[in-house]
């Protein structure tokens, strides 16, 4: 069975964005029209077959908002943020089950976006009903049960994880995105993007962000390009040289990867116009 690759592999990375017919990814139904005693159907394919030892297999999805997919195996899955429609405690409550469902990866990273609404605290501040919705959110998404399965959230946070071959990979992930029209994680201008990512370790190789930097799979279907121009200096400083791969979402008609001239693969990972999970199997 053949499979193909947007991106020519090089000895130490291989991008795979699309596969054979029967494993294209699915949109199987809306979560939110589910009850909760649902059990969820065998939603895992063999995708190209596992570059094998010495190697991590990481599959990228983002901007699920509140549906779920079918998409390959992996080592470990990145989810880059909109996890629920319209930030209820309620929505995120089914992606997290329905994540948490998904077995054979070792560790399930997930950031917010802009929809996740009860997950930032400054959103919620000061308003009762919603302050409650983060309290609950926030317990959610962090229990030991919900740990137990693999999740980890991230926001504005790094993670050390080691591969059951012994690899550890130093991953930071953050929800922010410039402001465009209301919504949560959301900076005003370019100081306050300068004082969310002057964060980013200097030694992180896995880097999750829920919007795109600016001119990388960032055009809108109006031709804007709506990444962050912040975000995309500090990639382009150096200061990120251990940097192997970039996940991120939010403009969903630019979905697709590529390689950066030095070497990083950039993923668009946004499935909900139709776009498939990603695969970016990484030499440890």
């Amino acid at each position: 069975m053949s499979t193909s690759q947007d991106c020519s592999p090089t000895p130490t990375t291989r991008i795979f964005t699309h596969y054979p017919t029967l494993l294209k990814t699915k949109k199987l139904f809306d979560l939110q029209d589910l009850k909760h005693d649902f059990e969820f159907p065998p939603l895992q394919v063999d995708g190209p077959p596992h570059p094998g030892k010495g190697w991590t297999r990481f599959v990228c999805i983002s901007d699920t908002h509140s549906n779920i997919y079918t998409f390959p195996k992996g080592d470990v899955l990145l989810h880059a943020g909109d996890l629920s429609s319209w930030g209820e405690v309620e929505q995120l409550k089914q992606t997290v089950d329905w994540i948490a469902s998904l077995e054979g990866f070792q560790v399930k990273i997930l950031i917010g976006g802009n929809h996740d609404l009860c997950l930032d605290e400054d959103w919620c501040k000061g308003y009762s009903p919603e302050e409650r919705e983060y309290e609950e959110a926030r317990k959610l998404i962090t229990n030991g049960e919900v740990m137990a399965k693999g999740i980890r959230y991230l926001e504005h946070g790094r993670l050390e994880f080691t591969t059951e071959e012994g690899r550890k990979w130093i991953i930071y992930g953050s929800p922010a995105a410039p402001r465009y029209a209301l919504g949560a994680f959301q900076y005003k201008n370019s100081k306050e993007a300068e004082d969310i990512y002057k964060c980013i370790p200097d030694d992180t190789e896995i880097l999750l962000t829920h919007t795109p930097p600016h001119q990388i799979l960032d055009k809108t279907r109006k031709g804007i390009r709506a990444g962050c121009k912040v975000l995309r200096d500090v990639l382009d400083s150096g200061r990120l040289d251990r940097l192997r791969l970039h996940v991120f979402g939010h403009i969903h008609e630019a979905h697709g990867a590529m390689l950066t001239g030095n070497g990083r693969a950039e993923v668009n990972a946004a499935l909900v116009r139709g776009g498939e999970a990603i695969i970016v199997d990484l030499k440890n």
